[in-house]
């Protein structure tokens, strides 16, 4: 019976690390791609990677060609996309936390109900819309209504492409809390808003924060919705009425021209590390704020 049960033992050890290093590789190995995109990025567009990239607006293509002949860098940066994006995202977070967060919470308090089933395989089924839809929905709404494109209507965009994530992150964040939170609170004499809004979502607030960065993250990038609504600008912009340029517009006008090809790895090494920090955030907030 010893015997049997060491020989046992060692089966299940070996096999559990046999486990272990089976998913410690397949990890290691989808880390590859990122680690290969980083050096790609940072080995072609350090070059322009300086002040000016971050202080100049774009150059245009003529600025560019005579600095290849010279072989002398790029003038110029990405001034007007780096503006441009952050209005756009600013007015989307705008839009879509609060009408996200809210319809998070009638999903949570009435799951099933059939407007909240019906609201619930709507936001599932306009997570899989392409993004290029939506901005020709967009440009429909808002675009042709204004009679021109717009920081607005990409925002707009961006809002509807944000929120099924926090609609989403919302709903499952108010499930994992305790059900004696409510009712403590309505026990203690609290209206049903106040309990909401006072006790439920500063509960969950590690779930709300971090759905909300990583709906943010998600959309950061995103070019094709913008083409169709915000257009993009030569120049700094803060008039939500105006074209108005982006991050992601800018390396698409760059790839498309020859002698602005070298700001693309720049701008592109910028816009992942935006992406990168906004997630490591999160996962650190989440971290934080977990709840137990």
């Amino acid at each position: 019976m010893k015997k049997g049960f060491s020989a046992t033992s060692k089966y299940r050890l070996a096999k559990s690390r046999l486990f272990f290093w089976g998913v410690c590789t397949l990890s290691g190995l989808t880390m590859i791609p990122l680690f290969l995109i980083l050096w790609e990025l940072i080995k072609k567009g350090y070059k322009q990677f300086n002040l000016s990239l971050f202080t100049e607006v774009a150059p245009t293509s003529m600025e560019a060609m005579l600095a290849r002949i010279s072989d002398s860098p790029i003038p110029g940066g990405i001034l007007n996309g780096i503006t441009g994006t952050l209005l756009i995202l600013a007015l989307a977070i705008i839009i879509a936390i609060p009408i996200g967060i809210m319809t998070g919470v009638y999903l949570a308090e009435n799951p099933k109900k059939k407007l909240a089933n019906l609201v619930r395989n709507l936001s599932d089924l306009l997570q899989g819309i392409p993004s290029i839809v939506i901005g020709v929905v967009v440009y429909i709404w808002v675009v042709i209504p204004m009679s021109g494109y717009s920081a607005l209507a990409g925002s707009v965009a961006l809002a509807i492409m944000m929120l099924p994530m926090i609609i989403r992150s919302t709903e499952e964040s108010l499930k994992m809390l305790p059900t004696s939170l409510k009712e403590a609170g309505l026990a203690l004499g609290g209206s049903y808003s106040a309990v909401v809004l006072r006790i439920l979502l500063p509960s969950a607030f590690s779930g709300l924060f971090t759905g909300s960065l990583l709906a943010i993250s998600r959309v950061m990038g995103e070019t094709a919705p913008l083409l169709v609504t915000a257009l993009g600008a030569a120049t700094v912009n803060w008039d939500v009425t105006n074209p108005t340029s982006a991050i992601s517009l800018l390396i698409w006008e760059f790839y498309n021209d020859p002698n602005l090809a070298d700001l693309v790895w720049s701008s592109s090494l910028l816009l992942l590390l935006f992406v990168l920090g906004i997630n490591i955030f999160a996962k650190s907030i989440a971290k934080k704020w977990k709840i137990q």
